[in-house]
């Protein structure tokens, strides 16, 4: 019954069209599909409203799925929020757009189901789907499901899935219906793909050094332009997305009409809540700690191989020091950082300063929103590595902006000064090895990185501090080829962990909605087996491109020697 193997199947994805897979997610983070055919109606639904936005790119109807089958009546889908809503009890659940080539299961209506315990089929995820069937048409019988994070093997001779920590069996059947609905892509010129505008893309596009930018695999949520900020003064040194952003906060509005800025941290007292949430597991929890090479890396999950659990308020203290990348250090003063990395000028030069967009022989355009005792309104100095020139009081507001961790970014060519950290909840990063190959990478097997991050209470550091944050789509899987570059890579993304810069808190760019965890610049691979979005394998420059996004951020080899 296998099928000659597809030549298409690790190939970048070029045609116009693609299929549509819409799913939701349960109580337990298991996404399963709608029917092709309320697929049909909710894709339908969806490319008649796309035009139809409101505030920061959402859409502005919802979804009555018992239009396309009466069975779901209660439900609606709530395209704003991506989220279905049970109408009779209120129960909501994540939902998701999956985008798939036209060849793939979906598209021919090839549906692989499991049997629970109450005697009825359940379907598995669209991609576990497409990958069983990308599998058995190489003529591999036995499947391994590791890759998607699913301790399970499927044996396609004698139709089980087998648990492989319980040895545990199901029987598995592939089905046959009609195919997934066939959407049209919408892409930029010159774009072979999915238009991206994820956060991952966004974040990046003005500095980043990938020339191709399409959606990643982890939201699966349709692509619309970044969200239009109106000009103002400064708006083009701080923007998220501008190619001048040092920090990603938000932005310090027009000199002459800002707040008053304080050098001093008024939290300075209250280091960022830990919250109520429990220590919590990764969905992929249930591998087993024997999949866990020697050397994976977690952060903010603490583990001591040969000993005793430590008390859970020592695993919570430990937790908290890990993510901050050790011990609180004290704080320094800002002028003293301005100080530390600049080279004060006798004679400004006859040019604009491009903080506050006054010339250097006038007074900085921050003189009247900023404290200091010891920076006068005129002061005028020079980074000591890239020498670009300044008013020191512009530096001091753009620092007293950001996270005020001892370190600097030139606004003009993003020159690090000091150890560059972010503002990244607290979660878990978790590594594993399998022998599998990514398309491109034959010589070697799969690094998956596994990002998990729970919904909690932003801190002191966040847009609006107190205010709770929502962490869609996680856990995130991400993967590297297990060679030495690849490697590299996943030490220097364990250091970028660490210091708190591979996520941040922000607005979506695919959904506009606020307070959620979005990525932070540094692009991941969240595809394994093809590259139909742009964020897959194979991809012969993406270990340079991540590696340059790496040392923007001030993530380099050396960092690994001071280890």
């Amino acid at each position: 019954m296998a099928m000659a193997p597809s030549p298409s199947l690790v190939q970048v994805y070029t045609s116009p069209v693609a299929v549509a897979v819409w799913e939701w997610q349960d109580g337990l983070g298991t996404w399963h599909p709608y029917s092709a055919a309320v697929c049909s109606f909710i894709e339908q639904q969806f490319v008649q409203q796309k035009g139809q936005r409101f505030g920061l790119g959402s859409l502005a109807h919802s979804i009555p799925l018992g239009q396309a089958d009466p069975s779901l009546a209660p439900y609606i889908i709530d395209l704003p929020s991506w989220t279905q809503f049970r109408q009779d009890t209120g129960t909501m659940r994540a939902v998701r757009r999956h985008l798939f080539p036209q060849h793939s299961a979906p598209g021919r209506g090839v549906v692989w189901e499991w049997l629970s315990d109450d005697g009825s089929w359940t379907a598995y995820e669209a991609s576990v789907c497409d990958y069983l069937e990308q599998q058995v048409a190489r003529g591999n019988q036995l499947v391994d499901l590791a890759p998607l994070g699913y301790n399970y093997t499927v044996n396609y001779a004698t139709q089980t899935q087998t648990n492989k920590t319980s040895s545990f069996c199901r029987s598995v059947r592939r089905q046959a219906g009609p195919p997934y609905p066939v959407t049209t892509i919408i892409a930029p010129p010159g774009h072979m793909g999915v238009a991206c505008s994820c956060h991952q893309c966004l974040s990046g596009s003005g500095t980043g050094p990938v020339s191709g930018r399409y959606r990643h695999s982890m939201t699966n949520l349709p692509a619309y332009p970044a969200p239009q900020h109106p000009p103002h003064r400064t708006a083009f040194v701080f923007g998220t997305h501008q190619a001048f952003a040092p920090y990603s906060k938000p932005s310090l509005s027009g000199a002459r009409s800002a707040p008053r800025l304080n050098t001093t941290n008024p939290w300075g007292a209250a280091p960022p809540s830990l919250g109520s949430q429990p220590l919590y597991r990764s969905s992929l929890s249930h591998l087993g700690l024997q999949h866990l090479p020697p050397g994976s890396s977690t952060s903010g999950a603490v583990r001591y191989r040969g000993q005793q659990p430590l008390p859970v308020f020592l695993r919570m203290l430990l937790m908290y020091f890990s993510l901050l990348g050790g011990t609180p250090k004290p704080e320094p003063q800002p002028e003293q950082v301005i100080k530390n990395y600049t080279e004060e000028l006798q004679v400004p030069p006859d040019e604009d300063c491009i903080i506050c967009m006054e010339k250097l022989s006038a007074a900085s355009g921050y003189s009247d929103v900023t404290d200091s005792k010891a920076i006068g309104p005129l002061a005028v100095g020079r980074l000591t590595k890239c020498s670009h020139a300044f008013h020191l009081l512009c530096l001091l507001a753009m620092y007293c902006n950001g996270n005020k961790d001892g370190s600097l970014q030139c606004p003009s060519c993003k020159t690090i000064y000091g150890e560059k950290t972010g503002t990244q909840p607290q979660g878990k990063m978790e590594v594993l090895r399998f022998q599998m190959s990514l398309p491109g990478h034959e010589d070697c097997g799969t690094i998956l990185i596994v990002y998990n991050i729970p919904h909690g209470i932003q801190g002191p550091e966040h847009p609006n501090p107190g205010k709770p944050f929502t962490a869609r789509g996680f856990p995130r899987q991400c993967y590297l080829p297990d060679n030495a570059q690849g490697r590299k890579v996943l030490e220097l993304l364990k250091v970028a962990w660490k210091r708190r810069l591979i996520f941040t808190v922000g607005t979506s760019s695919t959904t506009g909605e606020t307070d959620t965890v979005v990525w932070n610049e540094i692009h991941h691979k969240t595809e394994m087996d093809r590259n139909v979005t742009g964020h897959g394998y194979p991809d012969p420059n993406y270990l340079q491109n991540v590696l340059a996004e790496l040392a923007a951020q001030g993530v380099t080899e050396d960092c690994l020697e001071q280890q």
